[in-house]
């Protein structure tokens, strides 16, 4: 798989300096472990705290090896000076009657926020789907994540239902957004 390089947006200081985006890889294991714990401490608009991933660093190369070989699916860092600055997953369904639809997660650290990495790493995702043949892309959102949920927006979601108290953090109560992305049957390219 191809890397593909794209220049920051954002900051005077890193505009020049190229971000990577590439498909994840086993040995990406202990850095995703770390950037997870990272994402998790800035923000309440994620699954997981500052706790990160529940995952040993050998299961989670376990996991990104089968993520590898799995036609269907696929997982993309975003690299910056070889930190992760972003990290993106589409995962499909695998349920026969039920393989036309999968699902996605993105996070970016917050450093990055506002530097067009979360719009390259979703339109990536949803360039992956179609070229898999994947019908509806879906989505659960913070339903406060207002940047998320614009960003989505303009990708094409739809929002079909809230869940309502979703996420408990420290006794107080989150709702979250269930979003749909309909794709056309023709494929796009698959390069990520």
């Amino acid at each position: 798989m191809e890397n593909k390089k794209f220049n920051l947006q954002g900051a005077e200081e890193t505009r020049n300096t190229p971000i990577v985006y590439r498909e994840a890889q086993p040995q990406d294991a202990e850095k995703i472990l770390a950037y997870s714990k990272i994402v998790g401490g800035e923000t309440n608009f994620l699954s997981f705290g500052e706790e990160g991933l529940p995952f040993t660093v050998e299961q989670e190369e376990k996991l990104l090896e089968d993520n590898v070989k799995a036609p269907k699916s696929c997982m993309i860092v975003a690299l910056h000076d070889e930190r992760i600055a972003g990290l993106a997953n589409f995962q499909i369904n695998k349920r026969e009657r039920l393989a036309h639809h999968g699902s996605i997660g993105l996070s970016v650290r917050k450093e990055y926020w506002g530097r067009g990495i979360g719009s390259e790493l979703l339109s990536r995702l949803i360039d992956f789907a179609s070229s898999v043949g994947v019908e509806i892309v879906s989505l659960e959102v913070n339903a406060d994540n207002e940047r998320a949920i614009r960003l989505y927006e303009r990708f094409g979601f739809e929002k079909f239902g809230t869940f309502r108290k979703a996420v408990k953090i420290n006794g107080e109560y989150y709702d979250s957004n269930y979003m749909n992305l309909y794709l056309p049957k023709a494929g796009r390219t698959k390069d990520i």
